[in-house]
């Protein structure tokens, strides 16, 4: 039996989201089905996290425990014949230690959400950004993005149906920058929870519209109560960039 880790890129449009789903199709499901038709065993492909309907994906990482002899190479070959037409494929695969394991052993985790801020439709960037057609104050956005950094508890920020233990996270990085009409928030941390990064965006957003201010922001964290969330932004934005290991 070989460990094998996978870097996955993915348009999540069409999926449910990453895990498998009974409802609809899921990216974890789709690559289980491919590798069961290169290898023809049931295995589990497990990712270092789990990302939203619609949420995308350039640097998911995963693994998977393949019995049939064969090399990385060959292996992501075949699975990526076997993936087309979905929009999902293995961009890198190489050997891992047994024991590795790319969710418990992931240390870090970084996420980009996308703003276009134009009125004009989105044509290239349709399903990959949130338009936002009136002005926004970047400037504004990353004042109040520093009230976020540290351990809070993100309640406000968290979905009603998130599983995670404790509403506590150390929140690394959160940037934001402006290039002409798009607006980049990239955020960095060991973990998230459900919805946090597209909660904190949204909240950011009402900032950059001067709808609200830095002191609003800090207040909603401060309430801990998901009533107090602003916005939550769209799925269309967001994308799962990198992965962070100690080992391989």
């Amino acid at each position: 039996m070989t460990r094998f880790r996978l870097t996955v890129e993915y348009d999540g449009a069409p999926f449910m989201g990453w895990q498998r789903q009974h409802h609809g199709p899921s990216v974890q499901g789709a690559l289980e089905a491919a590798i069961a038709a290169v290898t023809g065993e049931a295995a589990t492909v497990t990712g270092c996290g789990r990302t939203d309907a619609g949420v995308h994906a350039a640097g998911q990482i995963a693994h998977v425990d393949v019995a049939k002899p064969m090399s990385a190479f060959r292996l992501m070959e075949a699975v990526n014949a076997h993936l087309r037409p979905a929009p999902v494929a293995v961009v890198a695969c190489a050997e891992a230690a047994p024991d590795f394991h790319a969710r418990f052993d992931c240390i870090g985790r970084v996420y980009r959400y996308r703003i276009v801020n134009r009125r004009a439709p989105l044509v290239l960037d349709r399903g990959r950004a949130w338009q936002v057609g009136v002005p926004l104050d970047a400037a504004a956005m990353a004042a109040g993005a520093t009230r976020l950094l540290g351990q809070h508890d993100f309640t406000t920020f968290r979905s009603v149906r998130c599983q995670s233990r404790s509403p506590v996270k150390t929140l690394d990085r959160l940037d934001v920058r402006r290039d002409g009409d798009v607006v980049t928030v990239e955020a960095a941390a060991r973990s998230f929870l459900h919805h946090q990064v597209r909660s904190m965006v949204g909240c950011l957003k009402l900032v950059a519209e001067g709808r609200w201010s830095a002191d609003d922001l800090s207040a909603a964290l401060v309430a801990r109560d998901r009533l107090a969330l602003g916005v939550n932004a769209p799925p269309d934005g967001l994308t799962f960039v990198a992965a962070e290991y100690s080992r391989g």
